[in-house]
């Protein structure tokens, strides 16, 4: 009998445990009592409290571990940024559509699991490089002021707005179908040095309409760098014509400058000038 009640109270006592999510940070424990999603601070919150939460505000409340997290597992919107997190896990967080977490002294970001993202603001955080090769639904990212060196959004179909300026980007690729539905105050990639070659559906659009890129950026539909896709040749997707290059107007071969009447030069022997006036 008293072997059968021993065993019983062990089971009640790892039921309840089981009930509950580790909370280690204190900040995000008080959060979490803020919203009253907890009570007592005792470095665990009630699963039940918090596995159906859609959203939550963690913005500058000095939090450095974010252990718990997994528990919100129907979390669809996340805004944890300037705090003081060198990790972030979002393995469990699998509905997570918006997520904000700019201003963290991240060592890494992986969102491969959170293939519903729709929004990104990872910026000014530190990062030396992003992989968003799993996130098809991504429309939003802002990745500005950090140390990425490689940008391919090649997979992000649905990409509409992008800002990535103030980076050390080498490559970036935006050759995703999707050019078209990316406006002129949509495409900023400025404060890049070293990035001289953008990846694009045609550079023809990219030409006229993304005026917010550095002077010795141009566009090209095939950049040969270590972002490029599979494809050969500069197709301007606008027509079947080939740009074979851009020259200035005394016949020197030249890259891309705003505000500089260029010729375009395409395989079938046509040219045409163009001039994108920038203010």
């Amino acid at each position: 009998m008293k072997r059968f009640s021993l065993l019983l109270f062990i089971s009640i006592a790892f039921l309840n445990f089981s009930q509950n999510t580790y909370i280690p940070d204190d900040n995000f424990e008080q959060s979490l009592i803020e919203y009253g999603y907890d009570d007592v601070m005792d470095d665990s919150v009630l699963t039940a409290n918090i596995d159906e939460v859609l959203s939550i505000l963690l913005l500058n409340e000095s939090i450095s571990d974010l252990t718990g997290i997994a528990g919100f597992t129907s979390l669809t919107w996340l805004n944890c940024s300037s705090n003081q997190l060198s990790n972030l896990d979002l393995s469990q967080n699998t509905a997570l559509a918006f997520l904000q977490c700019y201003g963290n002294p991240l060592n890494s970001l992986d969102v491969s699991l959170n293939s519903d993202l729709q929004s990104l603001n990872c910026s000014n955080t530190g990062l030396t490089s992003l992989n968003l090769s799993q996130n098809m639904e991504l429309r939003y990212l802002q990745c500005k002021d950090n140390f990425l060196t490689v940008l391919d959004l090649s997979n992000n179909i649905e990409l509409n707005h992008l800002d990535c300026k103030n980076n050390q980007l080498t490559c970036l690729n935006v050759k995703n179908g999707n050019n078209s539905n990316i406006g002129p105050t949509q495409m900023i990639t400025y404060l890049n040095p070293e990035l001289t070659c953008i990846e694009v559906d045609s550079p023809s659009y990219s030409f006229g309409n993304w005026g917010n890129s550095d002077p010795q950026a141009s566009f090209s539909v095939h950049c040969n760098n270590d972002c490029s896709t599979p494809t050969v040749g500069m197709i301007d997707i606008t027509s079947s014509k080939k740009l074979v290059r851009i020259l200035d107007m005394m016949g020197g071969e030249t890259i891309f400058k705003p505000n500089t009447p260029l010729i375009y030069v395409y395989d079938d022997g046509s040219s045409k000038i163009i001039c994108r006036i920038e203010g």
